[in-house]
Formats: structure tokens, sequence, C-alpha cells
């Protein structure tokens, strides 16, 4: 099944409005502009609105870092939001980066909701869930929430320290951090043995190891992808891959889903996006998944 998804019930979070390649959006109290590639039409308010309601604007030196400009100096760098669902309830830290990045990916509170429903779902007590390229820890948190033991992998220190943070933040404890290269770590899992009923992968388009490996979406999904279905538990099993790359599409994710997991069940593919309050929709990546219960 081919689906369109957008979080719907966050409110520390709201797409204002986007085109003209920015994004106009509200973290909590304060209202940010970015650049956003995707967003390649007109926007539907006007500049003068635009300017009026935000707080701070990146200003980008290159298509991946710049500055961030205030209108008023005491804005903090750093803030905080909540997200919860039904069943859990987690706290993020954000922050200006360098790359115009705050810590979250909004849209992907879809697939949180699809996390925690998954692991409700299952009659394992505890499920092991996997999350790679793990990031600032979003969907970690909300596995570990929901009562799976949860690890966490990703390739930058930097991020799982701000990981952990959000873990402390959100009141919880002992997942386990992995600063590691995921198809180095995923393949070690494999020797051990390990099998997951969760494994959650978002990888990025272009990325690099802590030890310089080079990661290229189009040259290693297929290979990661045929080592993470060894991980998974037979019986009880869910699995999430996020791409945004210009050049996937959701059937490129449905025939990798269906070559490299055996007799997939649930599956479900699609396209992310965010539904701006002005009326526009910003896409944000394509997603497949596969459940088992």
């Amino acid at each position: 099944m081919i689906s369109l998804l957008t979080p719907s019930h966050w409110k520390d979070y709201e797409l204002i409005d986007c085109g003209d390649f920015e994004k106009l959006e509200r973290f909590g109290d304060i209202i940010l502009i970015r650049p956003e590639p995707q967003a390649v039409w007109g926007k539907q308010l006007p500049q003068s609105e635009w300017q009026k309601l935000h707080d701070i604007r990146f200003k980008g030196r290159s298509a991946t870092s710049g500055e961030w400009i205030k209108k008023n100096p005491k804005t903090p760098d750093r803030w905080y939001i909540n997200y919860a669902n039904k069943d859990v309830n987690i706290k993020l830290r954000l922050a200006l980066t360098s790359f115009k990045h705050v810590g979250v990916f909004p849209e992907q509170a879809v697939n949180w909701d699809y996390i925690s429903e998954s692991i409700k779902l299952f009659k394992t007590a505890e499920p092991k869930v996997l999350n790679l390229f793990a990031y600032t820890g979003g969907a970690s948190l909300i596995a570990k929430a929901a009562g799976a033991d949860t690890t966490h992998v990703d390739s930058i220190k930097q991020v799982v320290t701000w990981a952990n943070e959000n873990q402390e933040l959100s009141n919880l404890q002992n997942i386990r951090w992995v600063v590691e290269d995921a198809l180095k770590f995923v393949k070690r899992e494999i020797k051990r043995g390990k099998k997951y009923n969760g494994i959650i992968l978002d990888p990025p388009a272009y990325g690099h190891g802590p030890n310089g490996e080079k990661w290229k979406l189009e040259d290693h999904i297929l290979e990661m992808m045929q080592d993470v279905s060894r991980l998974l538990d037979e019986e009880e099993h869910f699995l999430i891959l996020n791409t945004y790359s210009l050049g996937f599409s959701s059937v490129i994710v449905e025939n990798l889903l269906k070559s490299t997991i055996q007799n997939p069940q649930n599956m479900e593919t699609g396209e992310l996006y965010l539904q701006a309050t002005a009326g526009n929709k910003l896409p944000l990546g394509v997603f497949g998944k596969v459940r088992r219960v």
C-alpha cells in the first residue's frame, strides 16, 4: 500500500509555510526560517508575514553551512520541546547548529508513532530494537519509553552525546549507545547471532563513519538491507526504512523490501510530508515498513 503520511498531533511543532526554497516553522515558542531545497514553489504567506513571525533565520554560506541571525539577541541558542502520543512522552533539547539542523526531523514523528504502536503489539516482554543512523535519538527514546531494550548506533560521537542528554531529559535510562559505522556494526551483530524485534534505518544520502568509512545510499543500501534482514526476529518484528534522497522513490523502497525480507508482511510504502498551516505540503523523503506480530 502506498501512503502519504504527516504528523498530526504534535503541539510543540508547526510548519507554518514553505516555498522559495525556505520553510517557516515553529519549535515550541521559537519560530525559525531555514533553507529547504524541496520547496521549489512560491510561498503562501507574504514575505512581510515571514519577517514579522520569525525569531531566527539561517543565512547560508553554502548549501549545508552558515549562520543563524536573531531578531532578538536574547533568544536562546538552546531550548526544549516535548513529544507525546497515547503511549509515550519524550523531551528533546534543540540547538542552533552550523548545518541548519536543530536536533530533530519533525516528519519522523509518524514513524515514532509506528514504533511505539508496534512495541505495544508484541507479545515479547522486552523486545529488542536497533536504531541505525540514529542521530539525536528521537526514535531510540520512543522505543525505550514504549518498553524496548534499545540500541542506538551513530557514527558521530557528538550527536550520540546529545542523544544521551535527551534520554536524561526524558527520564529514561539504559539505552545502549554505540559510536560506530552502521554497516560494520550490523555485520558484527550477525556474527554474534543477535536478533532484533525492531530495526529502524534513516540513512543519509552521503555520510562517513568514525574511521572515515564512506556511505553512499545507492551504493550501500542493498547490502545494508540484506544484512539487517538477517537480524530480524522471525516471529515478531518491524522494520522501518526512511530515505531522504531526491533519486529515491517509494517504488525503489518497495523493491528493496521485497527483495531482502523473506515473506514481508503488512508492508507499507509511501512519502513523508509536513502539512503547512498555510496550506501547502512539504515532501521530506520516502519510507517503507513491514511488521509481523
